[in-house]
């Protein structure tokens, strides 16, 4: 097998990082055109990146009707919130943020009903069941239901945004973590210790609420 070539994958890692350089110095001017008024840079920003955020959107939402439309609500959520972007980071890391979480609201709210807190959580061997006692005759399984989905979705809620979000996109979408790594540009290793720590948190708030249950 063919070694790799330390000399030409140094020169590969330093055209890439002077393409990234340039990327964002193009962002940043379009950024602050944008701001003073120059309706041409919003529309090259959208330009730039809409193909990337519908892609990823599409990925999250299957319905294309829908996709459409949240890759236009990303957009009008960014571009009202041009102001507040910090050029310390990169625009499209940004931006891909407020499509994932524009997709978590989305989710939430068509979704949460059917999240199941008597299943077992148990990827990589972190076991933990939301279970909660049935004190009701069959005819009120339907109150107890939308009870349950009320105390899991507080739960959640209540949760740090970091946590949140890879669990949301864990049990609500059911994305794998390489999948979750790739929507919240995070590390893998990172998408685990969320999801492992937002469980954790998520399994002693419930806890404590199902002892007054």
């Amino acid at each position: 097998m063919a070694s790799t070539n330390p000399q030409k994958q140094n020169v590969e890692n330093d055209e890439e990082r002077a393409r990234r350089s340039a990327s964002r110095k193009e962002d940043s001017a379009f950024i602050r055109q944008a701001i003073a008024g120059d309706q041409e840079a919003y529309r090259r920003l959208m330009d730039k990146y809409q193909p990337a955020i519908y892609h990823l959107i599409s990925r999250m939402i299957s319905d294309k009707t829908e996709v459409n439309d949240l890759t236009q609500e990303t957009f009008v959520k960014a571009f009202a919130s041009l102001k507040s972007f910090n050029h310390y980071y990169a625009f499209s890391t940004w931006l891909y943020k407020i499509a994932s979480n524009t997709c978590i609201d989305y989710l939430r709210k068509k979704k949460l009903q059917t999240f199941s807190i008597d299943q077992s959580m148990d990827p990589d061997g972190d076991e933990y069941s939301y279970d909660l006692p049935d004190k009701t005759f069959a005819a009120d399984k339907e109150i107890l239901t939308d009870q349950r989905s009320q105390l899991v979705s507080r739960a959640i809620d209540a949760l740090p945004p970091k946590y949140r979000e890879v669990i949301m996109l864990r049990h609500l979408e059911e994305k794998n973590y390489d999948e979750i790594a790739d929507i919240l540009d995070i590390p893998l290793g990172t998408v685990k210790a969320h999801i492992f720590r937002g469980r954790e948190l998520l399994y002693k708030s419930l806890r404590k609420k199902i002892r007054d249950y």
